[in-house]
């Protein structure tokens, strides 16, 4: 494997939003690029948009004086030119959009009406949550065979917000930047890489957190991480000694849970991990025994199921348990030594 080389350069692409003075570039460079996008980040209890669809067949909430709210595909765009001009000279592929949580209303002139009789133009819609992923494929890794690409991307929920106060307020943006793995779109994210519910009034002041996240995330770190994970193994009996305890976990008083790291995954997701573990031919159990890195992407893997408000936190619970099983494994401390019983 080639050492990452971070090669620091002012940014040349110019924002969509005239923002690209506050950008200093981090590219990273790297060979083989590649040029189609990875299949969906996220895929239950989500749908796929547009960012043309987002524009013209969606309304953009207010707050209650009617100043509008920062657009879903304000967001995205803001996002995108930040990674533009951040890692200028790199190609960045378009977003992956998700979306769920739709709300319908109607025109004022449709007030009258029956609900079969409206008009398509008498409609309106939006949706509470959205999410988007897009990768910069000039930028990769490669850990066990696996190629990894750099991934940006946010998540917004409106109802975080209370719209009907009388003036406008703060809005609440997460963002991430890490590493996924090409072949199945697991996302790989540390607390490092996400930077949860920017509060912001403007577009500006988004753009400029979201570089401040560019700038404090490192890249080579996040690799060393995961090339940690592939140095220990664990045994059937162990990997179904983990699964069993993380089964327990739900069950536990709250101040059995409070003693003990905690876990993020649901009981639907953990058996998604159990079948996985046999059925899955790319990180399944090989020989009777499963590396910490392909555990690792099982749990990745079983995110993808997750509703968008939780994404995020659990693929960050992902890898912290993962990793704290790794150093219960190797010596390093005893954190999660519950989770090995």
């Amino acid at each position: 494997m080639e050492a990452l080389q971070i090669m620091p350069i002012m940014a040349q692409n110019q924002s969509r939003f005239n923002l690209g003075e506050y950008a200093e570039e981090a590219a990273i460079i790297q060979d083989e690029p590649t040029v189609q996008p990875s299949v969906n980040f996220l895929e239950a209890n989500t749908d796929a948009i547009t960012m043309d669809e987002l524009t013209n067949k969606c309304v953009v909430p207010t707050w209650a004086n009617q100043e509008l709210t920062i657009a879903h595909q304000d967001f995205i765009s803001c996002v995108h030119d930040a990674a533009c001009s951040f890692y200028a000279g790199e190609r960045v592929n378009e977003p992956d959009i998700r979306v769920s949580h739709i709300v319908r209303g109607r025109t004022p002139q449709s007030l009258g009406k029956k609900a079969s009789e409206l008009l398509e133009c008498e409609k309106t819609q939006f949706y509470q949550r959205l999410a988007f992923a897009f990768t910069i494929p000039t930028i990769i890794e490669t850990i066990r065979g696996q190629r990894l690409e750099l991934c940006i991307g946010g998540v917004r929920n409106y109802s975080d917000l209370n719209l009907y106060r009388a003036s406008k307020g703060l809005e609440k943006f997460s963002v991430f930047v890490g590493w996924r793995v090409r072949i199945c779109s697991n996302q790989i994210l540390t607390g490092e890489g996400v930077k949860f519910n920017m509060e912001v009034t403007n577009i500006s002041e988004l753009y400029r957190n979201v570089l401040e996240l560019f700038h404090s995330f490192n890249p080579a770190k996040e690799i060393h991480l995961m090339q940690s994970l592939t140095n220990t193994s664990l045994s059937e009996t162990q990997f179904a000694q983990i699964v069993g305890r993380m089964r327990m976990f739900q069950a536990l008083s709250p101040a059995r849970q409070k003693a003990i790291p905690k876990l993020l995954i649901t009981d639907s997701q953990i058996n998604s991990v159990c079948r996985d573990y046999y059925h899955n031919e790319v990180f399944g159990a090989k020989d009777n025994a499963i590396s910490m890195f392909d555990f690792h992407n099982l749990l990745t893997q079983a995110n993808k199921g997750s509703y968008i408000d939780t994404y995020l936190q659990r693929a960050v619970n992902a890898t912290e348990v993962s990793v704290g099983i790794n150093n219960v494994l190797q010596g390093l401390d005893n954190k999660y030594a519950w989770f090995l019983g």
